[in-house]
């Protein structure tokens, strides 16, 4: 058992030191003997049992942030989820949300893996301050999304609630001045949630189970065996219009598609690519 003295001087200092609650650094340092990094590591040690212990419940909230290149080539989505509105808005929350994406701009990781290991200023690694802030805030905090897209003109979209945030990929600006279309087409996909950008892009698996589901419907209606084919297909196109980004009517004008606004906006104009998340759905 423990003879040294633990004074509310120490414990306080190991609570500024890592922002646990008083009585669980007052336990670390008695358990640590009054030793601080061996009270420290108690600590670390706390957040990670946390962690595993919460690892199965759901992270609906958080926080998306994004950075666009200054060059307009690059742009990197972080979405930074934990399970309760009231912790997505904890300054620590926040701060950690930004660390992580300052993190991924600097260091360019290609995946969620690469940016959990980078070791920021502090020496401790993204996974390793996610888990700290796990033990401290006592719920399941994770790295939900993160995207790293480049290309000819990339237009980012982050809607009110900092829950959803769009990354769109254009070519064929051709010097034309693309801010404000490219803004409308990101809201767009916010707000319509296409499955791809044209109907080559959208997953076969889909497109048969639109497929199979349409002529269920037809031959529930009654329609002759020989026209569900047919009407199927009339069908798949409509998905087509609905649920592709160019085939989509434009939300600001409906006398047009998203393809004829691009090509309205700049001749060529186009998208490619696009990734939208959202918490919580």
């Amino acid at each position: 058992m423990s003879t040294v003295q633990i004074t509310a001087a120490d414990v306080n200092k190991l609570r500024q030191q890592t922002g646990a609650g008083m009585m669980d650094c007052k336990k670390a340092l008695v358990e640590a003997n009054g030793d601080f990094e061996a009270a420290v590591d108690l600590l670390r040690k706390k957040g990670q049992k946390v962690s595993a212990a919460r690892s199965g419940n759901a992270t609906s909230e958080g926080q998306v942030l994004i950075n666009v290149s200054a060059d307009g080539t690059n742009g990197k989505l972080v979405a930074l989820a934990c399970e309760t509105e009231p912790v997505s808005k904890v300054e620590d929350f926040r701060n950690l949300a930004q660390a992580v994406l300052a993190a991924a701009v600097a260091n360019n990781p290609a995946s969620i893996e690469e940016l959990a290991a980078i070791t920021l200023e502090d020496g401790r690694t993204v996974a390793e301050t996610i888990t700290e802030l796990t033990g401290k805030i006592g719920e399941k905090i994770v790295i939900q999304e993160y995207a790293n897209v480049s290309g000819e003109k990339i237009v980012s979209y982050i809607h009110s609630n900092g829950k959803m945030g769009v990354l769109v990929v254009f070519e064929g600006a051709n010097g034309v001045d693309i801010t404000e279309a490219g803004k409308d087409v990101a809201m767009q996909i916010a707000a319509m949630n296409p499955v791809a950008v044209d109907k080559d892009g959208v997953d076969p698996a889909t497109i048969e189970r639109e497929i199979e589901i349409a002529k269920d419907v037809i031959r529930q209606e009654g329609k002759p065996e020989e026209m569900v084919e047919k009407i199927a297909a009339g069908k798949l196109n409509k998905f087509y219009k609905d649920s592709t980004l160019l085939n989509q009517e434009f939300v600001k004008d409906g006398s047009v598609d998203v393809r004829k606004f691009l090509d309205n906006t700049a001749k060529g104009l186009t998208v490619v690519a696009f990734k939208r998340v959202q918490l919580g759905a």
